[in-house]
């Protein structure tokens, strides 16, 4: 190879190292810059789902704005207005560095905090967002205009872009939000930004000396539609409204169904983006072809299996059963998204109605589905808009020529929910077996000829016909979701414990049970169960600070069923903070539990976040119990240093801080000791195993702060057992603060 051979390689390669560079870099920073910020907005407005919604309805509105802008910068103006334009608004976007909110903002006390925090989104990081949001189609358009041999489809450029939303994913819960602050990484992002502007100069500045330069044609291995009709766009939208929108319904079931893991929202968005780094390379035809052949035959026995609301012993196997199909699913779906990619006439059209595609996604997942849906249905609806989508199928087609087969297996499904329902009546067996027989045998001379329909015709008619189970009497009485999850109160009926017959409720949040009562012993009504017990640790700080606390004002953060009013007396006066509407709706029903009409007189419950609600306390407490750190994803800004100076600011001088520390994945007594060193606290903790089982009676941790040791004398003197126990300062601990905190620092 000669020498001027290697300099006309090394020109060739060159555009494309730096403009993926740059598609890498900008991701990468976009996908840093939300978790960031959001973290940084905690502490100020808590995690309501206002505060969630209207961060998020800002992010999509501006990455939809900058695709807006990107098609229309790229169509309606010549290269050297288009580059002046967009270089005017590159040095414009320098004047909102460093990123950070404005100091001294507040805000407002009385009124809707939405305005104040959509103004501050956009004053603090709105256009250098804006500029991120633009540079995905917008390179990809400029390198379709430089003359290189790929030129033609740079769409495969979009690796790179996927490949450091990915990286950037990975790295910052595990990696970056551990070693720094808050502050520090916001002035690193700032210095990314400037390296990055640096980098889209130089896609300028390649742009505008070889704009327009003939390409080497070098064949696609696709070949690229040369004018999208509507019918292709309004498919360009549906391939990718049901692959976002099942991320997100994949997300919240494996959550809250299958395991409170925390992080684990992180798998099934890195397999997303995993999906189109698949589907944009070299490789993406050939595995796409295999797994349209695939899908139908995985969904379908999966759809069976998931409505028969069975689950497997193992949840590790069974989160792997939900993951695969979610990945198939959506593999389906981007891998016709980059089969049906437009020329690069169209680039920023197809771009755009993606992103419209991925933004309605979000918003019926976000806005619509929690209002319209109990339970996390869309889950398995999007499966089976995927397997719909699924090309080979001839869908349209099929119901055209089908149609009375279509309505004719309707009247045999409808005669399955029928008989179903005198089945459960009959319970006989006998019955259900010859008519799931009977209609899969006539669905099979339907859809034999069509690999998908039988097995659907199966999956409706086992899902109706097969009887309702309930495990052990229980019985569902309530489920309703909301931005928050999803919530439900189960009945155990005739349940036999020490001989005795119990009737019980129980309220959970997806998995994890929040409370419970027994109902059919009256002289157990009132008294608290579980992590609550009076054999455990709160039960301890209750028994021993009895003849001091007749006048007490209490204050507690989590609500639950309301068990912890099993514990009040008619002269103190309690206050419950609850984040969750619903959970209030539940506990001051009587019908699902009566520990607040029956157990307590003097209460009232504030609702939102308890950093907000409690800065508004006009009274100091005697007692406050923070009960919030019980599931997955815990409130860290309710475990921080400035958290905890709060607290003690609304107590008494002798006031007790109690928190409910339990979890299966995170020690949070090291976080907890730290800040107890640090500001002078008293500490104990009790890790309450109990050594026989004791029914209705939980393991639990439970720690206790004050600012003087003599205030917790009382517990100490009765102690004789000693249970409760001083907690040493870790020495690889470090201290969480507004600024810094990570789950990653004390995992067990």
């Amino acid at each position: 190879m000669d020498i001027t051979h290697q300099s006309e390689i090394r020109r060739d390669n060159f555009p494309i190292f730096l403009f993926a560079l740059t598609l890498f870099s900008s991701a990468s920073l976009m996908f840093v810059l939300q978790p960031m910020f959001g973290k940084a907005l905690l502490p100020l407005l808590g995690g309501s789902a206002s505060v969630w919604n209207t961060c998020m309805v800002f992010y999509q509105s501006i990455l939809f704005l900058g695709y807006l802008y990107a098609h229309f910068l790229s169509t309606r103006f010549g290269y050297r207005k288009h580059l002046a334009i967009h270089l005017s608004i590159l040095l414009i976007s320098l004047y909102f560095l460093p990123v950070s909110i404005p100091e001294g903002s507040r805000p407002p006390s009385s009124e809707n905090p939405s305005i104040w925090l959509l103004s501050t989104l956009f004053v603090s990081i709105g256009l250098p967002f804006f500029v991120l949001s633009t540079n995905s189609p917008l390179l990809q358009k400029w390198f379709s205009k430089i003359g290189h041999q790929t030129s033609n489809d740079p769409y495969y450029l979009s690796i790179a872009s996927n490949a450091g939303s990915l990286i950037a994913l990975l790295s910052y819960p595990f990696l970056l939000e551990p070693a720094i602050g808050i502050s520090q990484q916001q002035q690193y992002w700032s210095a990314g930004f400037l390296v990055l502007i640096g980098l889209i100069s130089l896609c300028m500045l390649v742009l505008k000396q070889q704009h327009f330069q003939p390409a080497v044609n070098k064949a696609s291995s696709i070949n690229l539609v040369e004018k999208p009709e509507p019918k292709l766009q309004i498919q360009w939208l549906l391939l990718a409204f049901v692959p976002s929108s099942l991320l997100l319904g994949t997300t919240n079931f494996i959550s809250i169904d299958i395991a409170t893991v925390p992080l684990l929202w992180v798998i099934p968005l890195a397999l997303y983006l995993f999906s189109f780094i698949l589907v944009f390379s070299g490789y993406g035809a050939a595995i796409h072809k295999k797994i349209l052949l695939i899908q139908p035959w995985l969904v379908a026995p999966f759809l069976i299996y998931y409505f028969s609301n069975q689950k497997l012993a193992s949840f590790s196997v069974e989160l792997l059963i939900h993951l695969f199909v979610f990945f198939i699913s959506i593999m389906v779906c981007h891998g016709e998204l980059a089969k049906k990619r437009p020329s690069t006439n169209y680039l920023t059209q197809y771009y755009l109605i993606m992103s419209f595609g991925g933004m309605l996604g979000g918003i019926f997942n976000s806005f619509i589905a929690p209002f319209i849906f109990s339970s996390i249905y869309e889950y398995p609806l999007m499966i089976v808009c995927a397997l719909l989508l699924n090309p080979i199928n001839g869908i349209g087609q099929y119901v055209k020529e089908h149609l009375a087969k279509i309505i004719f297996s309707a009247y045999f499904i409808t005669f399955a929910v029928i008989l179903s329902i005198s089945v459960k009546q009959l319970d006989d067996a006998f019955l259900i077996s010859f008519a799931i027989i009977a209609l899969m045998g006539a669905a099979y001379f339907l859809f034999k000829k069509n690999s998908l329909y039988f097995p659907l015709v199966g999956l409706l008619v086992l899902s109706c016909a097969a009887p309702e189970k309930h495990q052990g009497g229980d019985q569902l009485l309530h489920q309703s979701r909301n931005f928050y999850g999803v919530l439900s109160v189960k009945k155990i009926s005739d349940l036999n414990v020490d001989n005795n017959t119990h009737t019980l409720h129980e309220i959970y949040s997806g998995t994890t049970r929040h409370g419970l009562q027994l109902l059919n012993d009256v002289n157990r009504q009132c008294t608290p169960n579980g992590y609550y017990s009076p054999q455990g640790p709160l039960g301890s700080i209750f028994a021993n600070y009895n003849n001091q606390n007749n006048t007490w004002r209490i204050g507690v953060v989590g609500l639950g069923a309301g068990e912890m009013a099993g514990y009040a007396k008619a002269s103190q006066h309690w206050t419950f903070f609850e984040l969750d509407p619903a959970v209030v709706q539940i506990a001051t029903n009587p019908e699902y539990f009566t520990y607040l009409t029956d157990c307590i007189s003097g209460y009232d419950i504030q609702v939102g976040d308890a950093r907000i609600t409690l800065e508004n306390q006009p009274n100091p407490f005697d007692l406050l119990v923070i009960d919030a750190f019980t599931s997955d994803s815990i409130p860290t800004h309710l475990l921080t240093k400035e958290a905890l100076e709060l607290y003690f600011s609304r107590l008494e001088n002798h006031g007790l801080l109690v928190f409910h520390i339990s979890n299966r994945y995170l020690e949070l007594k090291k976080v907890l000791a730290d800040h107890a060193e640090k500001l002078g606290l008293t500490l104990l903790l009790q890790e309450f195993r109990p050594e026989q089982n004791i029914p209705f009676v939980y393991r639990s941790d439970w720690a206790i702060l004050a600012r003087k040791e003599a205030d917790l004398l009382p517990l100490v003197n009765a102690d004789l057992q000693h249970n409760w126990q001083r907690v040493p300062h870790y020495a690889d601990a470090r201290s969480w603060t507004d600024d810094f905190t990570s789950i990653m620092n004390v995992w067990k």
